[in-house]
């Protein structure tokens, strides 16, 4: 081997060997293996980078691991003068193909723990010349840790995913999981494959809110990891701030896309597009750029299960239900066109048009509802402006049955503090309005997840301004408070001033856990010491009464 290549392999090796051998140390102090996690190494760059005035004084470079493009965190290491003796011919036929040998005997050895290596291993070669950079790639697979690991899922899926409940995985093997089902390695890439598991483990985890949330984010992220470093690489180049954005390849550089490739692509696309609707957007707009007829039949009318259209002298509506995206034009601001608009999405939610929905607003009136908390949305706005017309009631308490479901959300804004429960807007308004719709409040209070949802804190502040505080509402008002969030702040505008509605508050009370009687007396008092405070200061019969409610949470 030429001598400066020699001594430019020798470098690199002993700093390889140098960095594997601390890492093999933190692996192996690892104990709480996951049973789909073959491996951790899988990706080793070596690079020369150039000087910044000067070419050869710059240095050797080394990543073990795939290093994003805006950040650089590369173990770095000088070079002796040979590096001025190297040309890309003796790089590509006799550095390169010696380091791809020992990487390779390397990674089929047991030198190290038995989870350093995965089963699939990535080596690349970068040299940054004066005008140029040289770069060559080479895989290495180890069919038998691949083999063992297929047959590990197979069993998996068998003994943890198909298995009826109490039977979980763990949740440590939730985001292995989930990227083993996007591997195509493992797994043959076809909705009808990977839909099923997916949904499964779905189902099996719908009672534990976190570990939905979290499988939820796990699956949708290895979806879209597959999207992006497998499928649209090979037709798209990266462009825009930090890579984002994607432009379609010259044609005589890319390849046709396989028509199971294309169908399992707008499969990610629209599964993903709960949590990420830009995204599913975005994925459709580059599956049309593709060819995909399917893409843009999506785009412009949706799947082609729902009545897509609806046009009248009053009103102009479109729905389409891969998008998740209503748009409601209003022609004449009157009763009729919203109550026509109402029956439109009704009829959709009947048959299955997703819940968490966004609607999309024209109308020339602008009116909302008067809490703080709540977006000023399409969705809002549409509700609010119906609320107007109370022979619209009716329409509106079918649409928020409909509508209202426990651990879903309005697409309404992007995910934050003003996400609320579908239904919200239609509930709110009818609660606000009249009294014959206090049953239909407090169900979508026991309903609202009031751990991921706080827009509800001021509905109690609202409920009193639209109705005061009298012993038939009492009930409402307590639903109202317990289904605050606990962000919640005490309501300093109300007190109990009158006898009767402490003792319809304490019949409501009575029969509840402490833990429910401490949060309303938080909320409408501030807790227990200022009811103490406010005992001592009343005169009866207000102190007296207030005295017995005292004993109910000390």
């Amino acid at each position: 081997m030429n001598q400066a290549a020699e001594a430019f392999l020798n470098e690199v090796w002993t700093s390889i060997l140098e960095i594997y051998q601390k890492e093999n140390q933190r692996i192996n102090g690892i104990k709480d293996w996951s049973l789909l996690q073959a491996g951790v190494k899988d990706y080793l760059r070596v690079a020369w980078r150039k000087g910044k005035l000067n070419w050869p004084n710059g240095k050797i470079h080394i990543d073990v691991h795939e290093p994003f493009s805006w950040s650089d965190d590369s173990y770095k290491y000088d070079a002796g003068s040979y590096i001025e003796e190297l040309t890309e011919e003796i790089l590509m036929q006799e550095f390169f193909p010696a380091l791809c040998d020992r990487m390779e005997s390397l990674f089929h050895s047991t030198d190290y723990d038995s989870h350093f290596f995965n089963y699939r291993f990535e080596l690349v070669f970068e040299f940054e010349w004066k005008q140029s950079v040289q770069r060559h790639s080479r895989h290495f697979i180890n069919e038998r840790k691949r083999e063992s690991l297929k047959q590990v899922l197979d069993q998996f899926i068998e003994t943890k995913i198909k298995a009826e409940l109490p039977v979980r995985p763990k949740e440590r093997d939730d985001f292995f999981f989930a990227h083993c089902l996007v591997n195509p390695d493992l797994m043959e890439q076809k909705q009808e494959i990977i839909e099923p598991l997916i949904q499964r483990l779905s189902e099996k985890l719908r009672a534990n809110k976190e570990r939905s949330d979290s499988w939820t984010y796990h699956s949708a992220l290895a979806l879209k990891g597959w999207a992006d470093e497998r499928f649209l690489v090979k037709f798209f180049d990266r462009t825009g701030h930090y890579g984002l954005d994607w432009v379609l390849k010259p044609e005589q550089e890319r390849q046709e896309p396989k028509a199971e490739e294309l169908d399992f692509f707008l499969y990610v696309a629209l599964a993903i597009g709960n949590k990420e609707p830009d995204t599913r957007k975005k994925f459709l707009d580059l599956a049309v750029q593709l060819g995909s007829k399917r893409a843009a039949d999506y785009v412009k009318r949706g799947s082609g299960r729902f009545e897509s259209e609806y046009k009248s002298s009053l009103i102009q509506a479109k729905a389409n239900d891969v998008l998740q995206l209503i748009d409601i034009r209003i022609l004449s601001e009157e009763e009729a066109a919203y109550g026509e608009a109402i029956d439109f999405i009704n009829g959709l939610l009947r048959e299955g048009f997703p819940k968490g929905y966004k609607l999309k607003l024209k109308s020339s009136e602008k009116h909302y509802l008067p809490v703080k908390k709540l977006a000023k949305s399409g969705l809002h706005q549409f509700f609010a402006n119906a609320s107007r017309y109370p022979a619209l009631y009716p329409k509106i308490a079918e649409y928020a049955e409909l509508a209202m479901e426990e651990f879903a959300w309005y697409g309404d804004v992007e995910p934050s503090e003003k996400s609320v429960m579908p239904g919200t807007y239609a509930v709110l308004a009818l609660g606000l309005s009249s009294s014959d719709y206090f049953p239909l409040f407090r169900r979508y209070l026991e309903l609202v997840d009031t751990e991921h949802q706080s827009a509800q804190d001021d509905f109690a502040l609202a409920f009193m301004e639209a109705h005061g505080v009298t012993v038939e509402n009492i009930p409402v008002l307590v639903s109202l408070v317990l289904g605050s969030s606990d962000s919640a702040k005490p309501l300093k505008a109300f007190t109990f001033n009158r006898a009767e509605l402490v003792d319809a508050l304490i019949g409501e009370l009575a029969a509840m856990e402490d833990y429910q009687r401490e949060s309303v007396i938080y909320r409408l008092f501030g807790g227990n010491k200022k009811l103490a405070q406010a005992v001592k200061k009343e005169s009866s019969p207000i102190k007296d009464k207030l005295a017995q409610l005292l004993t109910l949470v000390e």
